[in-house]
């Protein structure tokens, strides 16, 4: 079974997939957003698709560990994946910096600016999943 990874914004949901074995992860898609219905019909059909009932979803804590408003309205968003998908299981990462190496990395593959703006979520959430699975395997 596969796991997969979400990097939830305002406009966008970044989706890595975890390989079958859990030892690596790849970007699948980002969805933009349009409702929560569509939204959330959108992450069924890849939960179907990649066999899972598990997510690993980003939690963007401040520098300093706490929670702020952005959390608060990442996990509204996964109470709402419970509401619609009450087998899920969800577990919370903290992507500090999820974002800043995802672009980093882009950069230093010399991708343009353009083409990072349409894959920068995806790639966080790679390595938002990426870091969880490097967690249970030590």
């Amino acid at each position: 079974m596969q796991i997969l990874g979400l990097d939830v914004g305002d406009r966008t949901v970044g989706i890595a997939a975890s390989d079958a074995l859990l030892l690596t992860a790849q970007g699948v898609e980002t969805i933009r957003r349009k409702s929560l219905k569509q939204d959330l019909y959108r992450l069924q059909e890849l939960m179907k698709q990649y066999e899972t009932d598990q997510l690993v979803v980003g939690l963007p804590k401040n520098m300093d560990g706490s929670q702020g408003e952005r959390c608060t309205i990442v996990r509204g968003f996964a109470a709402e994946i419970l509401k619609a998908m009450p087998d899920t299981k969800i577990v919370f990462w903290d992507e500090r910096l999820s974002t800043v190496a995802a672009s980093r990395s882009l950069i230093a593959a010399d991708v343009s600016r353009a083409k990072r703006k349409k894959v920068i979520d995806k790639m966080a959430a790679v390595f938002i999943l990426q870091g969880y699975l490097d967690s249970i395997r030590s």
